[in-house]
């Protein structure tokens, strides 16, 4: 089993990211990927970082070729990524993937990967963190699921954003690289978490998630798929999607609805609809304070 950092030579970011990764640890040069070294961190050997020439939201079925051509079996997949925003406010997000509508940007319609909820939360708690050491001025959110690749193992996005001034920043890919070593110096996969850390589907609010983002730096909670309104609003959440979205968060706990986001009638409708499926619907009280 091995965690598969992806870094992709077409993404600024994505580079200095990686730059910033082998700068901060020592690692071994394990074999060669689409021209690209294979890096393998020389104490965590199941920490492995490759390099792709295309965009990730478009490369699809990036485990199978890792197990296929460099015979190892990644268990989860961190891809380092920009992230471009029409506002473009300097961002470091985090976000699970996958297409609650039709696959504009990679990955297959109506499909979610799995999620890593507890890696994505404490990643996030610790890029808040590192960066709260520094001067910069950013903002540190989740983002809800959206956009590809396909893949078949749980899969996280880490990105710098939005434009192309902070994608070719040293600095915010640094508190990237320094959060994710220290992610993985205490956990690398979902399992090694603590089992009392209460796993939720978020349903509501925009695209930024910015109550799922709040509870997570207050209460201790991961969250896996997100929901914006505006799927909501567009039709593209029907029964089965909300299925496909509790079946991709592993050890998932419940729900928490956004309230304030949501039409009162949509409240009503999805606390009804998850209380006879003996779906706990979970209110900020109801979670433990982080230590």
């Amino acid at each position: 089993m091995v965690v598969l950092i992806i870094s992709s030579t077409e993404d600024p970011a994505s580079t200095n990211m990686k730059k910033s990764l082998l700068e901060q640890a020592t690692w071994e040069e394990h074999s060669v990927f689409y021209n690209s070294i294979v890096y393998r961190h020389s104490t965590m050997n199941d920490v492995v970082l490759i390099t792709i020439p295309d965009k990730k939201i478009r490369h699809e079925n990036i485990d199978t070729e890792v197990r296929e051509q460099l015979h190892l079996n990644p268990r989860i997949a961190v891809f380092l990524s920009r992230h471009r925003s029409k506002m473009e406010e300097p961002t470091l997000t985090v976000h699970p993937i996958g297409n609650y509508g039709a696959a504009e940007f990679g990955g297959k319609p109506r499909t979610l990967i799995p999620a890593a909820p507890r890696s994505m939360a404490h990643l996030l708690r610790l890029i808040k963190k590192h960066l709260q050491t520094t001067e910069l001025q950013y903002h540190v959110c989740y983002e809800v699921t959206h956009h590809g690749p396909y893949l078949n193992i749980p899969t996280l996005f880490a990105e710098v954003g939005s434009t192309e001034h902070q994608w070719r920043q040293k600095k915010p890919a640094e508190i990237i690289a320094t959060s994710l070593l220290e992610l993985l110096s205490a956990y690398h996969y979902e399992q090694d978490f603590p089992n009392d850390i209460p796993v939720l589907l978020g349903i509501g609010g925009g695209h930024y998630a910015p109550r799922f983002t709040d509870v997570v730096f207050e209460r201790n909670v991961a969250f896996g798929h997100m929901i914006p309104s505006y799927q909501i609003d567009a039709g593209t959440i029907d029964t089965e999607m909300i299925e496909k979205a509790m079946q991709t968060t592993p050890n998932l706990t419940g729900v928490y609805l956004h309230k304030k986001a949501l039409k009162k009638s949509q409240a009503t409708e999805y606390k009804h609809w998850f209380q006879t499926h003996d779906i706990r619907v979970f209110s900020s009280n109801d979670l433990p304070m982080l230590q």
